[in-house]
């Protein structure tokens, strides 16, 4: 059982920026990802990094926007969201992919844990 906190949500206006932070419990670093969810939408990828961090995948929307990195020492991940759109108001889970040994998958089936999820606006 992995348990997943997500922190630094909030409202803010376009053009700003927000840091979202996950930890998770336990030593084991897995590959993680951040999933976003706007009301009557699917739950979508939003960036993934690999167990190590060397590897990363984006989703096309928050390419040059968005940065997701990791400190395994705190068993944390961090999303840099930049130059925000409303369209990227939504709520924003963090997730842990406890099988994966290499590499990150963009698959929401893939992920195991899922955190109680962050709430991002971003006013026009």
């Amino acid at each position: 059982q992995v348990q997943l906190v997500e922190s630094g949500g909030g409202l803010v206006q376009a053009g700003e920026s927000l840091r979202l932070s996950c930890a998770a419990s336990g030593r084991s670093s897995y590959a993680m990802g951040w999933f976003r969810q706007a009301p009557g939408l699917e739950r979508e990828f939003v960036a993934g990094i690999s167990r190590s961090g060397a590897g990363k995948s984006y989703a096309e929307f928050v390419k040059g926007r968005f940065t997701i990195s990791r400190d395994n020492a705190k068993n944390t991940v961090y999303l840099q969201m930049n130059s925000l759109k409303p369209e990227d108001t939504a709520v924003y889970y963090c997730a842990v992919d406890v099988n994966l040994g290499v590499g990150v998958s963009v698959r929401l089936s893939s992920y195991d844990y899922w955190g109680q999820g962050t709430q991002v606006t971003v006013s026009s």
